[in-house]
């Protein structure tokens, strides 16, 4: 059961005055985006949103400038995830530039500790005498760890990007853009770039008491691992974090990114000079996200801390093996997967569910969020896949992923306000989250969701669409323009990679892995013949000879040279 998506063309009307230097197909994709205003098509650091409006600043700098001047130990505790593994390098990194000679980073293990900041977590650090805890990419819904810190006499900084509950953990300070009353301009920074502008807040703070370290520190060093969380946890690449990472793929493209994510660039077999924020999210996150699914993402933060160049390729050659680990586990769970979501299709003669919950008591916990991520795009429906938090364990882990329209946090929230104590935990955001129930209350809960979901989802949010900026021109099927979109970016999460659509007859085509299709397409105009490739297009049923075809235009680098091939994302015969 796959949910066959509709093609619909945005909207695309060049306004504003553009400079020649512009092209005009990147004129009407960025207005198509929004950006009417040519300086917000590729922000610079110089256009970043200045700190000042963000709650909770001048307590958390006085904290972190106390903790300095006092010599006091500082534990950083990050998130088992890229963009918490990334928050934790940079927040370890940027306070030791600031003058903190004693700061130890601590990650929770999913299995052992659970996720954030947990009572369970908190016992273990007591082992470190810590002073004061700073919680990056979490916190703001972990009100039970952070109570045991404060009654080991400890001080607590929340720093987060997620959505607040109804009540705030007692911390000593709290920053989170998403804070009801926050004034602060852009609500989508991920929690590596909270950080950012708390360790920029200091720096300041830093400068106002006269100290050498508010000068010296060079804080634009840390932009490469604030570029990798950001894109890596799909926040919206608004003109705020469109200029963070355009910086932070400039120092990786430049070959000046921290050790170890050069290591990690390597290993995955990239070229660092040609680096895109789509290599972020398809090369690199996933292989620092697999320490923490599979094994622990300690490990991921220290290859992140590393300045060893011989340790830091030691380690992304061990994330490359847990990777293909996570590969291979994720393949297996995904095909099980289908055959539950094949057995329900059934069971409901035909009629997809509206959102679906899945559960396999051999499920890892690490990979069931990749799980109901693949099924969430193959269905286009709101997906909960639950595994048990350890092997034989009762308490069940769930990860969640929506689609426009259905915001997913907000849903468990209403399912815990309507059978409060069914589900025990949970936070994330509208497209993304979290949870953790008993394994008796899991039927209660399905049918909880359903119940919501069908009450509140509109039908019509149930259709895929793809977006497309239209047809390309015979003259922009080139290397000159697929370079210019390639350097035009960064495309991500809320400014989406360009994608064409259009007539070509299907002039050649072979099988590749069993999996994938190589095509050899003229377009309708006339030109040709292009290479194309559409990976996982294979179902075993050949191309017709001509198709309705959504592409991205990409240069070939394996071919070299001039030569450009179009990735194909979708394809829709056409009557002879």
């Amino acid at each position: 059961m796959r949910a066959a998506p509709r093609i619909r063309r945005r909207e695309i009307a060049v306004v504003g005055e553009w400079p020649a230097s512009v092209p005009p197909l990147l004129r009407r994709l960025y207005c198509a985006r929004g950006v009417a205003d040519p300086r917000l098509a590729q922000p610079r650091l110089a256009q970043l949103l200045p700190p000042d409006a963000m709650l909770g600043l001048a307590q958390a700098t006085e904290l972190l400038a106390g903790a300095i001047a006092r010599d006091r130990h500082i534990v950083v505790v990050g998130d088992f995830d890229c963009d918490g593994a990334t928050a934790c390098a940079t927040a370890v990194r940027g306070l030791r530039m600031l003058g903190a000679r004693r700061v130890t980073p601590a990650v929770p293990n999913r299995r052992v500790h659970g996720y954030g900041l947990s009572p369970a977590l908190v016992a273990e650090l007591a082992g470190l005498e810590p002073d004061l805890l700073v919680t990056v990419d979490h916190g703001i819904a972990c009100h039970a760890g952070i109570a045991a810190a404060k009654a080991l006499g400890w001080q607590v900084l929340v720093t987060d990007h997620h959505l607040p509950g109804a009540a705030l953990p007692a911390a000593d300070a709290i920053v989170n853009p998403n804070l009801p009353g926050d004034g602060f301009p852009s609500k989508a920074l991920a929690g590596v770039g909270v950080i950012f502008y708390v360790l920029l807040a200091l720096r300041r703070a830093l400068r106002e008491r006269c100290l050498p370290a508010g000068d010296e520190a060079d804080l634009a060093t840390l932009l490469d691992l604030v570029a990798v969380g950001t894109v890596a946890d799909l926040v919206p690449l608004d003109a705020n974090n469109r200029a963070l990472v355009q910086a932070g793929l400039r120092r990786l493209r430049q070959g000046q990114g921290c050790t170890g994510l050069r290591a990690l660039i390597a290993a995955s077999g990239r070229d660092p000079a040609r680096l895109t924020a789509s290599d972020i999210g398809y090369a690199l996150a996933p292989r620092l996200n697999a320490a923490g699914r599979l094994e622990d993402m300690a490990l991921g933060i220290e290859l992140l801390l590393s300045d060893d160049p011989a340790q830091a390729r030691g380690i992304a050659a061990t994330l490359e093996e847990i990777n293909a680990e996570r590969r291979a586990v994720q393949q297996q769970m995904t095909d099980e997967a289908e055959v539950a979501v094949a057995r329900v299709a059934l069971a409901a003669q035909q009629e997809a569910p509206v959102a679906l919950c899945l559960f396999d008591p051999e499920w890892h916990p690490g990979v069931v969020g990749l799980v109901a991520s693949k099924m969430k795009e193959r269905l286009h429906r709101p997906v909960i896949a639950f595994a048990p938090a350890e092997p034989g364990a009762e308490t069940l882990r769930g990860s969640a992923r929506s689609i426009p329209g259905f915001h997913i946090r907000d849903a468990l929230a209403a399912v815990d306000a309507l059978q409060p104590g069914l589900v025990e935990k949970f936070g994330g955001h509208a497209m993304a989250a979290g949870l953790s129930l008993h394994r008796d209350a899991l039927a209660a809960f399905e049918q909880a969701f359903d119940t919501h979901a069908r009450a509140t989802l509109d039908a019509a949010l149930l259709q895929a669409e793809l977006f497309s900026d239209g047809e390309l021109q015979p003259h922009e099927m080139d290397h000159v323009h697929a370079e210019a979109l390639r350097l035009a970016g960064p495309w991500g999460q809320g400014f989406p990679e360009p994608l064409f659509d259009g007539e070509f007859e299907v002039l050649q085509w072979r099988v590749l892995k069993e999996r994938h299709l190589k095509l050899s397409l003229r377009p309708a105009a006339g030109s040709g013949p292009i290479d194309a490739i559409h990976f996982g297009g294979w179902r075993g049923d050949a191309p017709g000879a001509r198709e309705r075809i959504a592409y991205r235009l990409v240069a070939d680098d394996y071919r070299g040279g001039q030569a450009i091939q179009l990735i194909v994302e979708h394809r829709e015969p056409l009557e002879a």
